[in-house]
């Protein structure tokens, strides 16, 4: 029976556009050699479409997205566009409407690629981010507008079914990882919400046989990311802090350029969305020289999500023996432009 799985591209902004293009020409050579198929639909949802009618996607842009099997997402953001305008208008959206509640970011040293610091070469973390609430809630405002009293208000949203998803998700990669789960926190300072995160992921985890949590506080964590970030497996975080401390095991693994996320509806009730972490770059969107190999990753992730495991193997195995292989973008040292890498992925698939 042939296998057909439709997937919508957001190619979005900037580099989103070089990045997505290359390696969607990667996934059909990994399902062409695993005998499946992906119709994509190419979505034109950008800055641009903001500029000409007000809306980052279509009024009913999650309706049009429910009838298919996955997203895949480039990068949003250009300098002429506020970026909480790019994110509120289709990222978030996006996530809470298909409930992705889980944000998993992996991060490791890459064959080929020098870390940021020596010693690191089992680097091997994953971050698992709290997606949906948090800090990115909409409660709140400004208040007193142009006046020396102007003031604002952000509140943070934490609900225990949301904390307990997420840790019970987490627990369950810590168990294979070693057993030690840390938990991000801030519970010294920010006096109700974190010691209900830490309340409600000790409870939890304390449910899986084997596991248990290194409550760290983020400052402190952050720090020995930097100085010891072999000593770290597996990551639980809120919205902020996951998202934060995602991107700061990238720089340590040698580049943003290189990282991966998955935006999860674990229960597959929804599609789920992958996209590489890094941003639109504007400053070198269009020059030939991103790199790749987040949004390689990504589809990879997004590959063994749908089920195609041989695949997603088969195509992390081609960008990993590149990068071993001394071809890299220059933000890796090397000089291979975007094109150059994506068809060196693709001649070791085939």
């Amino acid at each position: 029976m042939s296998r057909n799985f439709t997937i919508d591209s957001i190619p979005g902004d900037g580099i989103g556009v070089d990045v997505t293009q290359v390696a969607m020409e990667c996934v059909d050579a990994a399902a062409a050699l695993h005998g499946f198929t992906v119709s994509w639909r190419i979505r034109d949802w950008n800055s641009d479409l903001y500029v000409k009618t007000g809306r980052m996607m279509p009024v009913d842009g999650i309706e049009q997205l429910s009838s298919g099997d996955g997203i895949y997402l480039g990068a949003v953001g250009t300098p002429d566009v506020p970026d909480d305008v790019t994110l509120w208008g289709l990222l978030i959206p996006i996530r809470r409407e298909f409930d992705q509640y889980i944000n998993l970011r992996p991060m490791k040293l890459l064959p080929g690629v020098t870390g940021a610091m020596p010693g690191i070469e089992d680097l091997d973390i994953v971050v698992v981010r709290e997606n949906v609430e948090g800090e990115y809630s909409q409660i709140g405002g400004r208040f007193g507008a142009g006046t020396d009293a102007e003031f604002a208000v952000q509140e943070s949203v934490f609900t225990k079914a949301g904390i307990s998803r997420v840790a019970r998700y987490a627990a369950e990669a810590a168990a294979g990882r070693g057993g030690t789960l840390v938990s991000a926190t801030k519970s010294n300072g920010i006096i109700h919400t974190m010691p209900f995160w830490d309340e409600v992921v000790a409870r939890t985890v304390a449910q899986f046989a084997g596991v248990t949590v290194d409550k760290v506080l983020i400052d402190a964590l952050a720090a020995r990311l930097v100085m010891k970030p072999t000593s770290v497996r597996t990551i639980v975080a809120s919205n902020l802090f996951g998202d934060i401390l995602s991107d700061l095991v990238a720089g340590v693994a040698g580049s943003i350029g290189i990282a991966p996320s998955a935006n999860l509806n674990p229960e597959r009730r929804y599609p789920s969305m992958f996209e590489p972490v890094h941003g639109s770059a504007p400053d070198i969107a269009g020059k030939g020289i991103a790199n790749p190999v987040g949004a390689l990753w990504a589809a990879s992730m997004m590959l063994e999500h749908l089920g195609e495991v041989a695949a997603a193997r088969s195509l992390t195995a081609a960008f990993e023996s590149t990068l071993a292989d001394g071809i890299a973008t220059p933000d890796l040292g090397g000089s291979a432009t975007t094109m150059e890498f994506a068809k060196e992925v693709r001649d070791r698939l085939r």
